[in-house]
């Protein structure tokens, strides 16, 4: 073989090899770029909220600064446990109805009057028995699961006097509550305040963002991250309908 054709030889076989290495380090660029976007769409898909859940339904909520509460008021939301619903009995007689068991009524003309029943707390996981008295009925008290003050603050002040009344006594805005757990509470949101039990706290998070939702009421940064913070251990928690 004559020193030409070895050389040539050799060249060609110099740009096969040269020809490869281009085509690995291609294939490899390709994988890495295909194993990323794969990468990525699965952690979007874990990181997304799941539909009709409560931390899906509280990245729809506007997040800014509270109103002033100036101008606030109990009567803006109307005579407190109004009759809205028309069934003849006012909203506290109602929501008793609804959240305590082994109920009693007053047997004179008011027949919607609750009273003695047993109340199993879930802001407090105790069990309260339920006794109408003027020294015995706050035990049990009714919690606007979003205080009055804090929607005022947060998009009901431009609501029409018939939508305050309806969101004062909106059974979805309503829990029977501990009286002491109540007081504790206040006007405070989320930021400040969480039920004692720990075990019912999604659930309180998710009613008060059903509430927000359905009311168009926006969030603070702080009370936002606090949602967040809660939903975080529950990021299926089903967001509560209205009741």
């Amino acid at each position: 073989m004559s020193t030409k054709s070895s050389k040539s030889q050799k060249s060609q076989k110099s740009a096969r090899l040269r020809r490869a290495v281009r085509i690995t380090l291609i294939a490899l660029a390709l994988g890495v770029v295909i194993a990323n976007a794969v990468n990525q769409q699965t952690i979007e898909a874990h990181e997304a909220p799941a539909s009709g859940t409560a931390l899906a339904a509280l990245a729809t909520l506007d997040v800014k600064g509270p109103a002033a509460s100036t101008g606030y008021e109990r009567e803006n939301f109307g005579s407190a446990w109004a009759d809205v619903d028309g069934n003849g009995c006012d909203t506290r007689n109602d929501i008793l109805a609804r959240d305590l068991t082994d109920l009693t009524y007053s047997t004179r003309d008011k027949a919607c009057e609750v009273r003695t029943g047993t109340f199993d707390d879930p802001y407090t996981g105790q069990v309260i028995s339920f006794v109408r008295g003027n020294k015995t009925s706050a035990a049990v008290q009714i919690d606007h699961v979003i205080p009055l003050m804090d929607a005022w603050r947060k998009g009901a002040q431009a609501w029409d006097a018939q939508t305050r009344l309806r969101f004062a006594n909106d059974p979805l805005n309503l829990l029977a509550s501990d009286g002491s757990a109540n007081q504790s509470k206040g006007a405070r949101d989320a930021s400040a305040w969480l039920p004692p039990n720990n075990a019912f706290r999604c659930t309180y998070i998710a009613r008060q963002i059903a509430v927000k939702v359905t009311y168009d009421l926006w969030v603070t940064p702080a009370e936002h991250d606090a949602m967040a913070t809660v939903l975080d251990g529950c990021p299926s928690e089903p967001l509560p309908a209205a009741s």
